[in-house]
């Protein structure tokens, strides 16, 4: 299986407002779609909460997972559950439920349109340490990327002989990832590095 990379610099990343905060987009697809339609696949994206209190978007039709990057916010899904997530905890829920929340934080989201599935996870990086993470196996011929964002950086990948180093708030696109792939994760600074790892499998 082939697979293809493509990076969005911090700079190149666009930022829009909403009644809480901002929103930057990293990566919707099909790449044409548009958030404002509902057209998409899957969207991944940063958030800046800036009210004490507010409510989400109604997005019926998808599944949202979303994770704390600084702060600590508590979520309440009117007749499901309520949690509260400090730092790299997250939650999942139908963006068909009324949801509000308490806190001022910055959140990663990836929302999935139904049919698809999808993961989030932490990766935190130490001084010096090289990491080899696998791709993940496409066992039904399934459509499956992997995502880096980088919260913290610098920090380099090794994807075959393809070369890649992230910076504070770059993000890597890695397309039709398969298992024969090993992605090697160097870490050279002089401080812990934390990457935020999306999976995606859609049809």
């Amino acid at each position: 299986m082939t697979y293809s990379i493509r990076i969005t610099r911090k700079s190149a990343q666009h930022t829009s407002q909403w009644s809480g905060g901002s929103t930057t987009q990293l990566a919707i697809y099909p790449e044409t779609a548009v958030y404002s339609d509902r057209s998409f696949q899957w969207r991944i994206s940063t958030a800046v909460v800036e009210a004490e209190e507010s409510s989400f978007t109604p997005l019926p039709g998808f599944w949202r997972l979303l994770m704390i990057l600084e702060g600590e916010l508590f979520i309440e899904h009117e007749g499901h559950h309520s949690v509260t997530l400090p730092p790299f905890e997250q939650d999942s829920f139908s963006g068909g439920w009324t949801t509000r929340s308490k806190g001022k934080v910055r959140d990663f989201n990836l929302m999935l349109a139904e049919g698809n599935s999808g993961e989030l996870k932490a990766i935190h990086v130490a001084p010096g340490l090289h990491l080899e993470l696998v791709g993940v196996r496409d066992h039904d011929e399934r459509h499956v990327d992997e995502a880096f964002y980088c919260v913290n950086g610098p920090v380099s990948f090794l994807i075959d002989e393809d070369e890649v180093t992230l910076q504070d708030g770059d993000f890597m696109l890695i397309s039709k990832m398969s298992s024969a792939k090993t992605i090697t994760v160097s870490n050279q600074a002089q401080k812990k590095v934390t990457l935020i790892k999306t999976s995606i499998f859609y049809s």
